[in-house]
């Protein structure tokens, strides 16, 4: 069925992504909204909108029936549900396609499936991808996890097995923290996704987070190459490239065809990311999880390949198959995405909204600002801070991180506190320059850097 009108179940910069997407395919585009939401970037670009609820998430965003409902008044013949809110929650993808609509995204099966980290794990293992030495599914309780933790050793990460986006993850560094996180991560996850289910994995030291971007046609996988998003804070994505820097190519030769093995063994539909963590002293990967949906980091991707991520979610959804073969694919350049958030960085990441006074985008060859801001937009305190990515292409990293700098410097966003000056720190720290990080390397860069400033304020003092 060739889709001509969609509606986008989400807000902020991937709704406005995924309506310039939509819109370029000649695609009528309807965008829901909660009321804290009537005058976003996305509303003021669709074709149609449809007001679904009250600010709060659970009552719009969240509220299944208040999205189908809007899908059907608008008799729409698809739903992108972008990333976060309903993105991955397999009883949407059901309800879609029983209201007779489109889910632009894997079938709800494989949702359910790839969505539990244990029964991912589980498929990793029959498409023959190592995995973290850990728990063989669920842990049944404190006393097999006291069992498990004896066999693989300190520190280990106690995970939720429905958890996702960096959420229901704590570190035990001996027994007796196991004892008493345990019980408080299984609360947590049942608090945060309605299961408190748990399994464990060995934490790898400074390892490096690497994660494959994969695309299928429920026949036909291919995979677009690898992203490094190691620099984190409190597991949350902060910078990304592709491809990873200083990644053997027999790593990621073998890395990406594990991916798409993996994505094979569900005949995955759609655009979906396998996450690694790398070990730089053994070159070893171990897969993590599978993110069923698009992701924040998915322009550094395009940028490198020249595929429409999203255009091509929505061409499958509507039965095409895949426009690209995997000899068709190949890298050039470098690309680097800074997240831009609405937070200030010198009072611990506060979240600051605001209205925005002044907008300066940049401009040029291999720069892209992918954002919901215009000036005089006034941010709401509801939802996530990100702002929107500012995405920089060069044909080496080194003249990659040269433009970025300078596309930081004309970045000019008023109004509100951003991390635009903690990303213009990053492209100048000579630890970056070399791809010298890992998944704790930002926050211990942070602790310094706060650190050397409270020093130098004491020596004007």
């Amino acid at each position: 069925m060739t889709i001509r009108s969609l509606l986008v179940a989400n807000r902020g910069e991937i709704a406005v992504r995924i309506i310039k997407a939509a819109q370029a395919l000649g695609i009528r585009t309807v965008q829901v909204h909660s009321a804290a939401d009537a005058d976003m970037l996305a509303v003021k670009l669709a074709d149609e909108a449809i007001d679904i609820g009250p600010p709060a998430a659970k009552k719009s965003y969240l509220n299944i029936d208040a999205v189908i409902g809007a899908a059907k008044s608008a008799r729409v013949d698809a739903i992108h549900p972008g990333y976060g809110f309903l993105s991955e929650n397999a009883d949407f993808a059901d309800a879609v396609e029983a209201a007779g609509i489109i889910f632009v995204g894997p079938r709800a099966d494989a949702i359910r499936l790839l969505g539990d980290k244990v029964a991912a794990r589980e498929v990793a293992k029959r498409a023959g991808v190592p995995t973290v030495p850990g728990s063989d599914g669920r842990v049944s309780g404190i006393g097999a996890a006291r069992e498990i933790a004896d066999k693989t050793g300190f520190p280990i990460m106690i995970k939720a097995a429905a958890g996702g986006g960096g959420r229901g993850i704590r570190i035990a560094n001996d027994m007796a923290e196991l004892e008493s996180q345990y019980p408080l991560a299984s609360a947590e996850a049942l608090a945060a996704f309605g299961d408190g289910g748990l399994y464990l994995e060995k934490v790898i030291a400074r390892a490096r987070h690497v994660e494959v971007q994969i695309l299928g046609d429920g026949e036909n996988v291919v995979h677009c190459y690898e992203r490094e998003c190691s620099p984190q804070r409190r597991r949350q994505k902060v910078w990304e490239e592709a491809q990873a820097f200083l990644l053997p190519d027999s790593v990621r030769q073998e890395l990406c065809a594990s991916a798409v093995a993996l994505a094979r063994e569900v005949k995955y539909r759609g655009a979906g990311t396998v996450e690694y963590l790398y070990d730089d002293e053994t070159q070893e990967f171990y897969f993590i999880e599978v993110n069923t949906r698009i992701q924040v980091e998915h322009p550094v991707t395009e940028m490198i390949t020249g595929i429409d991520l999203v255009q091509e979610m929505i061409r499958v959804a509507g039965g095409a198959k895949l426009s690209v073969d995997q000899r068709d694919i190949v890298p050039r350049g470098h690309a680097i995405e800074c997240r831009i958030n609405a937070e200030d960085v010198s009072r611990d990441f506060m979240p600051t909204p605001g209205r925005i006074t002044r907008l300066n985008v940049p401009e040029g060859e291999g720069v892209r600002f992918d954002t919901m801001l215009y000036a005089g937009y006034s941010i709401p305190p509801f939802y996530d801070s990100l702002l929107g990515k500012l995405i920089v292409w060069a044909e080496s990293r080194d003249a990659c991180l040269d433009r970025l700098r300078k596309a930081l410097q004309h970045l000019e966003i008023g109004g509100v506190p951003t991390t635009v000056s903690l990303h213009l720190a990053l492209a100048n720290d000579e630890s970056v320059r070399r791809g010298a990080f890992h998944t704790r390397f930002l926050e211990g860069w942070l602790e310094a850097e706060f650190s050397r400033q409270s020093q130098s304020k004491s020596e004007v003092a």
